[in-house]
């Protein structure tokens, strides 16, 4: 059986470094394994909870398909710049309005500890940013406790395995060919 894996360019900008290497990694990973593509940029739908959990709020048909390939896969890459020391407002709101009581988790009874609903799948994060290297590790440190820890481990997704690129400002175009390189291996193996 081949490995299903779903690609997640989450910066929502519809040209970016970050665009690039997705489709570094898609090309590449489709070659041995099925991969479903989505690009943040081109998905339309309201990023504001805006009930919480207590009213439900229609998905539009974008996030249905982004959840059905959530359920879908085995194994989840995840490409997004940092900004401002966090995730992109449209990506975090991506997860806000899908990861979603009984769709990710859910609660029983008075048990405050979740059950988790995506067990059994891994995730990659590669995460870009404009830092200098030598503070990239600090500075990537929340986006990763929100978007691993407190995202995908919460609803079950094994612990995340990391790549950090940077900086973008200060990239050399053998920085970026290095870093394509490591994309490229990644996507092969289905990393």
């Amino acid at each position: 059986m081949t490995k299903k894996i779903l690609v997640l360019n989450g910066n929502p900008k519809s040209n970016s470094f970050g665009q690039h290497l997705a489709d570094i990694y898609s090309c590449e990973a489709r070659e041995y394994f099925e991969v479903r593509r989505f690009n943040l940029s081109d998905m339309t739908f309201n990023a504001n909870l805006q009930y919480g959990y207590n009213a439900a709020q229609v998905l539009e048909p974008d996030l249905v398909e982004f959840q059905k390939a959530v359920l879908w896969a085995e194994h989840i890459v995840i490409v997004s710049p940092i900004w401002w020391g966090g995730l992109p407002a449209k990506l975090k709101g991506l997860f806000d309005r899908t990861f979603l009581p009984d769709f990710s988790f859910r609660y029983e009874k008075d048990n405050p500890v979740p059950v988790q609903l995506l067990s059994g799948k891994t995730s990659r994060l590669i995460l870009t940013m404009d830092m200098p290297a030598q503070h990239m590790e600090e500075q990537a440190a929340p986006v990763i406790a929100q978007l691993d820890t407190y995202t995908l481990q919460f609803c079950g997704i094994q612990k995340a395995q990391i790549n950090l690129f940077g900086s973008l400002l200060l990239a050399t175009p053998f920085d970026k060919q290095k870093w394509e390189g490591s994309v490229k291996y990644l996507g092969s193996k289905g990393l």
